[in-house]
């Protein structure tokens, strides 16, 4: 008797669904507290958390519906046989533009331009309510509907003229790898994560905003000034037009070696009144540079990347699995979907262990630019982040430590607290 793996899936995703739920009900329960967290009290204004508490309200209850026709569709697409009644079909195409329908790489890309169709379809009203619902209603929402809808056709343009390439060296390496299957394919994902991380941000990011060189001043000298005493090779220094799309702020840095940039949103300028809560928001973000988490992160990736490759080998030739999803050919792609769909209880355990890595990061970048001096100018920056985005104030811990890559602000202020209070 064959093992129900295509039930125990279903059945898994379900659990997921449930116990993710439940964590979503608690945080709902905590979104709806009509009062501060005490360590924010008089930090931030009661009409900021009343406009906060508002929006996240909003977008919890948004979430509840998406997750729902999310976890149904997901469910139905699987226990109904849907997902190799589509392979097939994507193959019947073929001959009628006159391409072989024996062709994996060809058979491939058809089913992925369907799918591609069928989640631009299931997907656009959730993204359209979102945003010209939800965003606009907060006052976030910056982005005319024509705007909308030539992002996603260059997003639609950019799968289709990258995908074909990179879908068709994984079907290759796949059918010739070997019993070195698994290093050719990480070995190609590598070099292939370097090549997008190079062209990124000066190809396709430029499609989207526009970049452009921080205007001399004082804010600029004094990025400078701190990324040349703490020895980052910044190269180049922009601000990205984040305000013709949404009123939310970030900064974030990018680069290889010695050819490093920072880009700030021209959101942050316009809220940070003070320069300094910027170049505190800077010192952070180089602190993650400084204590060599960028790296720490990027091996961590490349580990599980080349496991996920080591485990996909050892199940991609069992016809057992592949019966059990409906299918009586193996297919690259398809073997790839159904062991992502069987390792899901490990991706769950290891999101979980990599956002407590990633939280751990923020508090030691935190402590990082205190130490640069910088700890009342980054309480404040992120005080007035936390206000500007209309971030939730009010977080369950549960929720926050199952979800939250980044500390709660009530723990980012409690931590740099603590560490004047121990100075004194």
């Amino acid at each position: 008797m064959e093992f129900p793996y295509m039930e125990a899936v279903v059945g898994f995703m379900i659990l997921m669904y449930l116990f993710e739920t439940y964590l979503d009900l608690r945080q709902h329960a905590a979104l709806k507290l009509p009062t501060l967290p005490k360590t924010l009290e008089g930090v931030i204004s009661q009409e900021k958390f009343e406009k906060s508490r508002a929006y996240s309200l909003d977008k919890s209850h948004f979430h509840f519906v998406h997750e729902f026709v999310t976890i149904l569709i997901d469910s139905a697409i699987l226990f109904f046989g849907i997902l190799p009644w589509f392979w097939k079909k994507s193959g019947t195409f073929l001959p009628l533009v006159g391409l072989n329908e024996e062709n994996e790489i060809l058979h491939t890309l058809s089913f992925l331009a369907g799918v591609m169709i069928w989640s631009q379809i299931t997907d656009l009203p959730f993204s359209l309510y979102s945003t010209f619902v939800i965003e606009a209603r907060h006052g976030f929402n910056k982005q005319t509907i024509w705007l909308f809808f030539r992002d996603l056709i260059k997003g639609i343009c950019l799968a289709i003229v990258l995908g074909p390439p990179i879908v068709s060296a994984i079907i290759v390496i796949v059918q010739n790898g070997g019993p070195y299957l698994a290093i050719y394919l990480w070995a190609f994902m590598f070099v292939l994560s370097l090549v997008m991380m190079t062209i990124y941000p000066v190809l396709i990011a430029p499609l989207f905003n526009k970049f452009t060189p921080l205007p001399e001043g004082e804010l600029r000298l004094k990025i400078e000034k701190l990324a040349s005493s703490l020895k980052f090779p910044l190269k180049k220094l922009f601000v990205v037009d984040g305000s013709t799309r949404s009123s939310h702020s970030n900064a974030y840095m990018y680069g290889f070696f010695k050819n490093k940039r920072i880009v700030l949103y021209d959101t942050l300028i316009q809220q940070c009144k003070n320069d300094e809560e910027i170049v505190a928001v800077i010192a952070h973000e180089l602190g993650h540079w400084k204590l060599n988490h960028t790296m720490y992160s990027f091996i961590a990736v490349q580990i599980l990347t080349f496991l996920q490759f080591g485990g996909y080998t050892l199940v991609r030739n069992s016809t057992d699995l592949f019966r059990s999803f409906g299918f009586d050919t193996q297919p690259v792609l398809i073997g790839l979907i159904i062991f992502q769909h069987t390792v899901i209880p490990l991706q769950h355990l290891v999101s979980f262990g990599l956002n407590l890595v990633s939280r751990s990061f923020e508090f030691q970048a935190d402590a990082f630019a205190k130490k640069l001096g910088y700890g009342s100018a980054l309480r404040a920056g992120l005080v007035k982040l936390q206000e500007e985005n209309l971030s939730a104030m009010n977080t369950d811990p549960w929720y926050s430590a199952y979800h939250y890559s980044h500390p709660p602000l009530v723990e980012r202020l409690a931590a740099i607290d603590a560490a004047d209070k121990k100075e004194e």
